[in-house]
């Protein structure tokens, strides 16, 4: 079975994030594997030992990408590919990204495709459904079991707290959920032996693909951190007292009555 895994390197969860003149400054930052593609990682590696075959992840994005491939290497993954478009593509979207895996996919026979249900930066969710619009598989988001005999591949499907039951067929593309595993760990023999996997590095030009293929078609007008928390307040008195105070409170200072 050819399994792929779609990767992509996001800010760690715990950094403190700073913007400066509308940008963010990532100067220092520490990056990891965005979190919902490790579930993605755990689940290619489990499908791999159930019915064989080799997994390969991979991700659009610069040269310091290859530090979370390598993670997802040393957790069992066999072989790693980055598109390299730090020199070639200044500005994209998620249908840059959906395009130039397009056409890595265009000589590929995958049979399964996962995905993080959204990327903890961005949050979209859309380049896996994208990616599947365009290479005509079907495609099931939000996942949280995962069962494939032969051909047929049945799937839960969180929906808002409820599940959903799918069943469909190879190939096909999914998007994983927290709840459908428990990602591993890099082991130590692990790391050692990521070192000497393939990481196979390729550019915008190796993919027949030219600027205006892959241009965006959204624009960010501008990034801004959220106002801060105002401190809270602690209602003194009787409970009468405390209710009116609160009426009091709602409809003239935060004026929602």
């Amino acid at each position: 079975m050819n399994i792929y895994v779609l990767l992509k390197k996001t800010f760690d969860t715990e950094e403190k994030i700073a913007v400066s003149n509308g940008q963010i400054e990532d100067d220092g930052a520490e990056y990891i594997i965005n979190p919902y593609d490790e579930y993605a990682v755990e689940e290619a590696i489990k499908q791999k030992d159930a019915h064989g075959g080799e997994v390969t992840v991979v991700t659009v994005g610069d040269e310091d990408s290859e530090k979370q491939l390598r993670t997802a290497l040393a957790m069992g993954a066999d072989k790693a590919v980055l598109i390299n478009t730090e020199d070639d593509l200044e500005d994209g979207d998620q249908y840059t990204t959906a395009k130039i895996l397009e056409a890595y996919f265009e000589d590929k026979e995958a049979d399964l495709i996962l995905a993080g249900n959204v990327a903890i930066d961005e949050a979209s969710g859309q380049v896996g459904p994208r990616l599947a619009e365009l290479l005509g598989i079907p495609s099931v988001t939000t996942i949280t079991a995962l069962e494939i005999d032969g051909n047929t591949v049945k799937i839960d499907k969180d929906v808002e707290g409820d599940v959903e039951k799918i069943e469909t067929s190879l190939p096909v593309l999914v998007t994983c959920q927290q709840g459908l595993n428990d990602p591993r760990y890099p082991s130590l023999p692990g790391i050692m032996k990521a070192k000497k996997k393939p990481l196979e590095e390729l550019e915008i030009d190796d993919l027949d693909l030219d600027e205006d293929d892959i241009e965006a078609k959204t624009k960010t007008e501008d990034i801004f951190l959220p106002p801060e928390k105002e401190a809270g307040r602690v209602l003194e008195g009787e409970l009468d007292e405390q209710v009116q105070e609160l009426v009091s409170l709602l409809k003239d200072e935060s004026k929602v009555l």
